[in-house]
């Protein structure tokens, strides 16, 4: 795994495309079985007039993102760069290349680029009608070819990864293995899979390309849920793997779903992934004309100013050390998670304790504590192994523990870090 990638840890998902003006859900042409030519009106209005990639750049950037992975095509077909495999395009419908637009924006803010791309295509005439396909229920029609698709896919690839300078992610989106009542999914030999990831390793070498071809890449890619522990390959080893969540359960822009997640969710969803040893890849979904919506953008705010203060505690940082975290884990208080950086410990705090935090093993590792946020000086003390709890005296600790002394009040923060020099 390039080392960019885990030192990140945080990153962008831009899902961008036609769907956007539907505002019911990336996959609206499906769900609503929508027939070719109705969808197509949605290209011939596709006017993202106020999609601005240096802004929605800066915002990854200033919400601590060190990546942003923008769709490319999702499964409507639509691309967002100038093809010339194809004028379904934002380029021939509009004039604008949004891929050109988002790599030099991003590039410009010090991120790395990433770009989504569906192997999946609605539009096609040539890709097969299977069970997730807008016409699944027509009677059937003319003989469809993928080795045609398939060619067609992989001009596609090749063009993103020739004409837009360095490309360091690749997210391509998805192979569904399996037959369904009778109806065939797609397999990694629809896409020939090998020859296809072997093509971009050739065009970018060193970059980071995701599972989702059916044949192993780089990482993993739980979507939509929290691992409950590091992930792990088949022989038990230790994987590298990036959750990929949403503000509010749809990707592209969903004009009436308001089940938003709460900025401190999706701090403690962040601090969660890292100390697994995962990345987390946060998702925005610009509206119809482009423009970030400003729910999405007062999230990234709430992020920003969190990852302002509490940054180093993510951004290089991964799991703690498993002799510190055995050795502390028993005695932290519920609710609090650990990641290290270096010589730094970070103990986050989802729910803030009264007064004593006790640290087991720590003792002697520990030269100095303070609240991350504002860099106040914690005590610390030893509270001797037999010491009788009594009136105002708390009782003994554990040999060799730790114990800091918080203040009563909580930080006003979304979540508070303790930070311990060891």
């Amino acid at each position: 795994m390039a080392d960019w990638f885990t030192q990140a840890r945080f990153g962008m998902f831009v899902h961008f495309g036609l769907y956007s003006l539907a505002a019911r859900h990336e996959w609206v042409m499906s769900r609503e079985r929508t027939p070719l030519a109705e969808y197509e009106r949605y290209a011939e209005i596709f006017d993202p007039d106020l999609f601005d990639a240096r802004a929605i750049a800066r915002a990854a950037r200033s919400a601590g993102m060190g990546y942003v992975v923008l769709t490319s095509k999702h499964h409507e077909g639509f691309g967002l760069w100038d093809s010339a495999a194809s004028d379904y395009t934002s380029a021939a419908v509009c004039g604008r290349d949004l891929v050109a637009e988002f790599a030099d924006a991003v590039r410009a803010e010090g991120l790395r680029v990433g770009l989504y791309h569906s192997l999946i295509d609605w539009h096609h005439p040539d890709f097969t009608v299977d069970y997730l396909h807008p016409r699944r229920d027509d009677p059937p029609g003319p003989p469809r070819d993928m080795a045609r698709y398939r060619a067609y896919l992989h001009a596609q690839v090749r063009e993103l990864l020739t004409g837009y300078g360095r490309v360091d992610y690749l997210f391509f989106d998805y192979t569904y293995a399996e037959d369904r009542d009778g109806v065939r999914g797609k397999y990694p030999e629809d896409w020939a899979a090998d020859e296809l990831l072997a093509m971009v390793r050739e065009l970018q070498p060193g970059i980071v390309v995701n599972d989702r071809l059916g044949v192993p890449g780089d990482l993993v890619t739980p979507e939509q849920y929290q691992p409950a522990e590091p992930m792990r390959g088949p022989d038990g080893a230790p994987i590298a793997w990036e959750a990929c969540q949403t503000l509010n359960g749809s990707w592209g822009y969903d004009r009436d779903n308001t089940r938003f997640k709460t900025p401190d969710l999706l701090v403690r969803m962040l601090v969660d992934t890292v100390a697994k040893g995962g990345n987390l890849l946060l998702n925005v979904g610009p509206d119809g004309r482009g423009a970030l919506p400003a729910r999405d953008v007062a999230l990234l705010d709430a992020l920003a100013e969190w990852m302002r203060l509490h940054g180093r505690s993510v951004v290089g940082a991964g799991p703690a050390a498993p002799d510190l975290a055995a050795a502390v884990a028993p005695g932290l208080p519920p609710g609090a998670v650990l990641t290290q950086r270096g010589d730094r410990l970070y103990v986050h705090l989802f729910a803030w304790p009264f007064e004593h935090v006790h640290l087991r093993g720590m003792a002697d590792r520990v030269r100095y504590a303070q609240l991350l946020n504002d860099g106040s000086e914690l005590t610390t003390i030893r509270l001797a192994p037999g010491q009788q709890a009594w009136n105002t005296r708390p009782g003994g600790q554990p040999p060799d523990t730790l114990t800091l002394r918080l203040p009563t009040v909580r930080p006003d923060v979304l979540v508070p870090v303790v930070e311990l020099f060891l």
